[in-house]
């Protein structure tokens, strides 16, 4: 697929990887903030595409955050929502490439952590479920770019924490697994961005599992990947647009859960933190080539190990 570029304020359509004279390639990467380490966190690595240097942003959260929902208006900014240190409601924003921060004005309905989160690209972001107090089934909507707030009035199908979001941006929202109040689920649960309707897939994830990484090839398929109950090391994948399983034969280097994923779309998937079986943080970054869905691990680590972070991407603009 073409190139994304930077963000143009005239209408242009490009057919393939030739740039107009004057025109720079977009600086694309990948972000995992926050999360769990003998304390929460505030930092920021920034994996940049397609070469996959880490560098640490000139981002930093505030508050410290762990178990939060992280989306991306690609090309534009990216979005930390929730969490806990203790738990709350704010959203922090991220806006690229200059990484500059702020807390918008909207907040989620409650404040929570355990939540999760997807994006329809240039429209809107989702964040869904958590923790408040008790397991919460609303799903609250930022619409981009002015960032405000609604709740769906279809909330999710059972209050769930720890679920894997993942998007194919123009079309639907997945969530999928996670811990359904008190139940382990395998079940996946789509958002169709049209009119926001929820319905639930036939196929399932190939076990029940919670904390696990969701990131898509946007137009092609989704991918969850590891995840507890316990740990693994397989991949599922979400063929788009008939929604049909189909497990990678390519594995995660080891079992994990507390993993997140983001994906440079039309290039691959990333895998990234955790804790392994015997519970240690991890700092590895697996990496899943699109399509043939091969598997490598990044030479470049995360800053600091640990679990619960979140992750988006910023692929410029598509």
């Amino acid at each position: 697929m073409p190139r994304p570029h930077a963000p143009r304020t005239r209408v242009s359509t490009y057919l393939s990887d030739w740039m107009p004279l004057g025109d720079e390639p977009y600086a694309r990467a990948g972000y995992y903030a926050g999360g769990y380490n003998a304390g929460y966190l505030t930092g920021v690595d920034k994996i940049a595409f397609p070469v996959d240097t880490k560098t640490v942003s000139s981002a930093v959260l505030s508050p410290a955050r762990a178990n939060a929902g992280g989306f991306a208006n690609s090309g534009v900014a990216g979005y930390v929502a929730g969490g806990n240190s203790p738990d709350f409601s704010s959203i922090q924003k991220i806006t690229f490439p200059a990484d500059s921060t702020s807390i918008i004005s909207a907040t989620l309905t409650t404040a929570k952590n355990a939540c999760f989160a997807m994006a329809n690209s240039g429209v809107a972001g989702y964040v869904a479920g958590g923790y408040d107090s008790n397991y919460s089934a609303t799903v609250d909507k930022i619409t981009f770019p002015a960032d405000t707030k609604t709740t769906l009035g279809t909330g999710l199908t059972t209050a769930t924490i720890n679920a894997s979001p993942f998007a194919d941006s123009g079309v639907a929202g997945y969530f999928a697994g996670g811990d359904a109040s008190g139940t382990v689920t395998s079940s996946i649960t789509k958002y169709t961005f049209s009119a926001d309707t929820r319905s639930t897939l036939s196929a399932t994830l190939s076990a029940a599992k919670l904390n696990l990484a969701g990131y898509a090839n946007s137009g092609v398929a989704g991918y969850i990947s590891g995840g507890g109950n316990p740990r693994v090391d397989t991949t599922d994948k979400i063929a788009f647009p008939a929604d049909t399983k189909t497990t990678l034969s390519a594995v995660l280097t080891e079992a994990v859960s507390e993993c997140k994923g983001m994906a440079d779309t039309g290039v691959a998937g990333y895998i990234g933190a955790g804790t392994n079986t015997a519970t240690a943080n991890l700092d590895r970054v697996d990496k899943i080539t699109f399509p043939s869905d091969t598997k490598s691990t990044l030479s470049a680590t995360l800053t600091v190990s640990g679990g619960s972070k979140s992750a988006f991407a910023d692929c410029g603009v598509f």
